[in-house]
Formats: structure tokens, C-alpha cells, sequence
């Protein structure tokens, strides 16, 4: 049973840090790019930043850059995402997701796999 289990969410003030761990099981983890999306209330769930597993090419939303890190321990079978410097527009339910392959790696309709999500909250 493939499982995607996210954790590290919470509650920060604006330019503290969080990082988020996504322990994945069930698959093949090295066969896998790892994608992390965000929802906040009314708006689409969007793609924040993503791991590919073919290179280890890493991706990023503009909105993230040069904030935010994303980086995996394949021992572990489980990918960080650290959160710099938040602003209260990055408040959401954070989600990973894992997909075997696709040229299109931050659109969350790629994805074949989710975790349940966590809420990261970001007061002004």
C-alpha cells in the first residue's frame, strides 16, 4: 500500500521557519519525483517546489525561491522541505505527492499519489 505521510506543519510567525517531512512507503522511492503543493482556503491547490528522480533536478515556485529548499534522503525514503523567511501568504495545507514520471512536475494533476496534508499557518 503506497503512503505518503507529511508532518512538520504548524503554527509560525512571519519570518520563522518550518521544515516538512513527506515519509513515503509502499513504492519504489528512487523511481519516484516528490512534489510538494499547498492549498489555501479558496484557491487552487498549486505547486510550491518538486524533487525529480531521474537527475535530482529540484523545482521551485517563484513565490518560494530562494526561501524555500526541498531535499531527500532516499535512505530514509522521505523528502524536507524547509521553509525560510515566511510570510503569511505562504498559510496553507501543505501536501506531498509522488508520481513515477512526467515532463510537468509542479502541476499537482501529474501526481499519482497523495499524502493527507498539514497545516502550516503563518500569523503577521
Amino acid at each position: 500500500e503506497v503512503q505518503l505521510v507529511e508532518s512538520g506543519g504548524g503554527v509560525v510567525q512571519a519570518g520563522g521557519s518550518l521544515r516538512l517531512s513527506c515519509a513515503a512507503s509502499g513504492f519504489t522511492f528512487d523511481d519516484y519525483a516528490i512534489g510538494w503543493f499547498r492549498q489555501a482556503p479558496g484557491k487552487e491547490r498549486e505547486g510550491v517546489s518538486c524533487i525529480s528522480s531521474s537527475d535530482g533536478r529540484t523545482y521551485y515556485a517563484d513565490s518560494v525561491k530562494g526561501r524555500f529548499t526541498i531535499s531527500s534522503d532516499n535512505a530514509a525514503n522521505t523528502v524536507y522541505l524547509q521553509m525560510n523567511s515566511l510570510k503569511p501568504e505562504d498559510t496553507a495545507v501543505y501536501y506531498c505527492a509522488a508520481v513515477q514520471d512526467s515532463d510537468y512536475l509542479m502541476s499537482p494533476d501529474e501526481y499519482e499519489y497523495w499524502g493527507q496534508g498539514t497545516q502550516v499557518t503563518v500569523s503577521s
